[in-house]
């Protein structure tokens, strides 16, 4: 059993990680049997990697403004540059507010990336950049508590503005800074996708993948399991039956 399947089994995750490949300088080939997507937002393009599709997105396929300019494909429009757009939406109160959130988003110098390729990360002989993950909070809560088992114990610290959760946040941060981050998700992914409302993302980089297996292996031996069993919550319980059974004993016996 390869790494990414050991994870998604001892995990239970419910769809593939995906593996996300950055391609700059358009000389290094893409595996055959990718489909060259149109008119799709970043957010889409990962979701069908994650239901086992490989996929392409490049500049004249990338339909999400936002994304497009994180990805440096294009200009970020005025209208989503002034934060108008986002206060169109109802995503902000204030234009200001959304210009400052894509005034600290993170970005790659325009015009160098050429293609991303995203794939289901057991299905593919070649190495990923960055490794994304949307599942359930508590299954990401397992691949956290390995990252944080992974850096010797240093808490983790996360940046996101609610806003491009899967290309910033779980993409480019994890690319660009070389470590782990979660995201709750955004309006657009949760607009646009199939991510369920009990489910988040996070991203790291693919060099981490082979300790993020050794340690999700050392957790599901005692700690995963018995995290999940809620032994604690059950005794919790058991405790306040047996605490009602004896004042329901005693008032009956002072009658």
């Amino acid at each position: 059993m390869d790494t990414t399947q050991t994870l998604k089994e001892l995990i239970g995750l419910s769809s593939y990680p995906v593996g996300v490949k950055f391609y700059f300088d358009g000389t290094e080939e893409i595996p055959a049997d990718t489909v060259h997507v149109r008119n799709h937002r970043y957010c889409q393009a990962l979701m069908r990697a994650r239901r086992g599709e490989h996929v392409v997105l490049d500049g004249e396929g990338i339909s999400c403004p936002a994304a497009a300019a994180a990805f440096g494909f294009k200009d970020l429009p005025a209208g989503l540059k002034s934060g108008k757009g986002l206060s169109g939406f109802g995503i902000t109160k204030e234009d200001e507010t959304g210009a400052e959130m894509f005034r600290g988003m993170t970005t790659l110098e325009p015009n160098t990336l050429k293609e991303l390729y995203l794939f289901p990360l057991e299905d593919s002989a070649i190495s990923p950049d960055v490794v994304v993950v949307e599942d359930t909070v508590e299954n990401l809560m397992w691949i956290a508590l390995a990252y944080v088992n992974l850096t010797g114990g240093r808490r983790i610290e996360s940046s996101t503005a609610v806003l491009q959760a899967t290309c910033v946040d779980a993409t480019l941060i994890p690319y660009q800074q070389q470590k782990l981050n979660l995201s709750y998700g955004c309006y657009g992914c949760r607009d646009a996708t199939d991510i369920h409302t009990g489910e988040a993302v996070l991203g790291f980089p693919y060099k981490d993948i082979g300790k993020v297996k050794e340690h999700i292996e050392a957790l599901s031996e005692k700690a995963m399991p018995n995290s999940r069993e809620k032994n604690a919550y059950t005794m919790l319980k058991s405790a306040k039956a047996k605490e009602l059974l004896r004042k329901d004993i005693f008032q009956n016996h002072s009658k």
